[in-house]
């Protein structure tokens, strides 16, 4: 299994257990997410309550909740929303720490790329919702949420050059 961790902060923030998609010059990743329900489970022991002074609808599980798996999955913390210049102020930010932990050929592609998937982002900015990992470090690189027209589950986008590949 690959694990990918934030490079700055070392959360994990997606595995290849979600497939993604490289777009915007392989500057970022699309990961489908999916609504999934947690908890409520019903599980049937064969055993006749009534018969055992119990109640016929007595339930010991919690209530079902829905979930996100990307979200669930690597604990990913919700942030408020970002507007335009908050979001550039970030990303000029996100920029200058990361750049030097990737290699002379990676910095080169990246610093080439960069404007153009910020413009991307930019572009979406109000449908967005904006997540870090379980750390919630100040330094963390940011994943971002969309629903696509007319989707029901909602579509992650990661920058790529600021994940980490990690063999489990």
């Amino acid at each position: 299994m690959i694990v990918y961790q934030d490079q700055l902060t070392g959360d994990e923030l997606l595995s290849d257990s979600f497939p993604y998609k490289e777009i915007e010059n392989e500057m970022l990743w699309e990961v489908e997410g999916k609504w999934i329900v947690q908890g409520a489970v019903d599980v049937d022991i064969g055993a006749n309550p009534s018969a055992e002074g119990g109640e016929e609808d007595e339930c010991v599980d919690e209530e079902a909740v829905k979930v996100v798996d990307i979200v669930d999955t690597f604990r990913l913390q919700e942030q408020p929303p970002f507007d335009k210049k908050q979001f550039i102020t970030y990303m000029k930010r996100y920029i200058k720490l990361l750049t030097p932990k990737l290699d002379e050929e990676k910095q080169e592609v990246f610093k080439k790329h960069i404007p153009e998937a910020t413009k991307f982002l930019l572009s979406k900015i109000n449908d967005l919702q904006f997540f870090v990992g379980e750390g919630m470090h100040d330094d963390a690189a940011l994943v971002f949420a969309y629903y696509k027209e007319g989707a029901t589950d909602p579509t992650f986008i990661y920058i790529a050059y600021g994940l980490k590949e990690v063999k489990c």
